[in-house]
């Protein structure tokens, strides 16, 4: 990773001139909203270069569509809405395939060799789609969750732990639920939204969210419940959703 400053950089025919390095063309995702102040250049495991710029930017303020939203996490679902929209995740389970097979054969095959440094950028170029897609999905979501709420309030997980679990912890990292926090956090702050976090004790899941009773914990496998005292039936992640 190599960062230039103003004055060891500038930008030429669409292109991009670096001190000692000279000019690099990249294939820009979005114009520059103003004049950058530095530059970094990255290369990742799988040899791809990027740029990425450090510019200042004013909050913007545009209409909303609701007043305020909840959000409750999920496993097979990122995101329930408390208006009943629903954020489901991409699906990538053959490039995951294979990159599993070529992760059997890495293990087998003897550190430092050339053969083994092949296969791991094949492995690390198998995983860059799945990890475009999961970004572009999370940007997204998250951009239209701002863009039409004044208020986003989520709850606050502790992803650490729930890792530790050997049956959910593969899922729970493939979710990104750090980086989806990260995402609505900076971009509330951009359009200037109402951002909050409650806290992991509160019983969301525990109470009905339309007559406020309060059925106690329920195990994870139960995912939809009848309220004994209205008598209404809960989706158990949109419930939660609604609480917050």
């Amino acid at each position: 990773m190599s960062r230039f400053r103003i004055g060891r950089f500038s930008f030429k025919n669409g292109g991009v001139y670096l001190a000692k390095i000279g000019i690099v063309n990249p294939v820009w995702s979005r114009s520059l909203p103003s004049q950058p102040s530095f530059v970094t250049v990255i290369k990742n495991c799988a040899n791809r270069y990027f740029l990425s710029f450090v510019v200042e930017v004013q909050p913007i303020q545009s209409e909303v569509k609701n007043h305020s939203i909840g959000i409750d996490l999920g496993m097979k679902t990122l995101a329930v809405m408390s208006n009943g929209e629903k954020a489901e995740i991409p699906i990538y389970k053959k490039l995951d395939r294979k990159a599993r097979k070529l992760q059997r054969k890495l293990a087998r095959q003897l550190k430092h060799s050339q053969r083994r440094n092949v296969t791991r950028i094949k492995i690390a170029k198998l995983h860059n789609p799945i990890a475009d897609t999961r970004q572009d999905f999370l940007n997204k979501v998250s951009t239209k969750i701002v863009k039409q709420n004044q208020g986003i309030i989520r709850e606050d997980l502790k992803v650490s732990g729930m890792l530790k679990n050997r049956k959910l912890s593969k899922t729970i990292s493939q979710q990104e639920w750090r980086e989806f926090r990260t995402l609505c956090e900076a971009k509330s702050e951009k359009f200037g939204r109402d951002f909050q976090v409650i806290s992991r004790w509160e019983p969301t899941s525990q109470v009905c969210a339309d007559c406020g009773f309060n059925w106690g914990k329920i195990d994870l496998s139960i995912r939809s419940l009848l309220c004994m005292s209205c008598g209404t039936e809960q989706d158990r992640d949109e419930n939660g959703a609604k609480i917050r």
